[in-house]
């Protein structure tokens, strides 16, 4: 696998030398502002945006979405569950929703039996989960606003049949 790309999946950034030299500032005031940041909650880390179907070797990860239906709990409401939830490894992003269902889950594993077997073993499993449905996802097209095919624009014109 590419070492760049392989250091990009792992969440690996920039120095600080090398943002101080991107912003023209030094590294002090950007440390200032990164601590700052930190303290106020509003940095929480940072990934890159990557087209994973280019790379095979990174393209073997499976990705699913689990609508999740839970028992709010008296005193702390859907938070103590969707908190619990949120804590496992495989789960990339827990939202509360409103509708159908409670939480919507993003998880990621390594392969299609090992995101079931954490659904069936630990998720459907926790006390106050009432239900999951599980949705595999087989290709994606825009991820955090950036269209992954290049950004080439296609024929946005229907084919007329004679």
């Amino acid at each position: 696998m590419n070492p760049v790309l392989k250091l990009l999946i792992e969440g690996s950034n920039l120095t600080v030398g090398q943002m101080a030299e991107v912003a023209g500032m030094t590294e002090s005031d950007v440390n200032q502002h990164l601590e700052q940041l930190k303290k106020e909650k509003i940095f929480l880390g940072w990934r890159p945006v990557l087209d994973l179907s280019r790379e095979a070797a990174a393209a073997v990860a499976v990705r699913a979405v689990i609508e999740v239906k839970i028992t709010p709990e008296r005193g702390g409401g859907f938070n103590r569950l969707a908190d619990r939830i949120s804590r496992f490894d495989e789960v990339e992003s827990c939202y509360l929703m409103s509708g159908a269902y409670d939480l919507l889950v993003f998880v990621k594993g390594p392969s299609l039996q090992r995101v079931a077997a954490f659904v069936s073993e630990k998720l459907s499993t926790v006390d106050g989960v009432i239900s999951t449905s599980t949705h595999f996802m087989l290709r994606s097209y825009k991820e955090q606003g950036f269209l992954l095919n290049g950004g080439e624009v296609q024929n946005t014109r229907l084919n007329v049949a004679p």
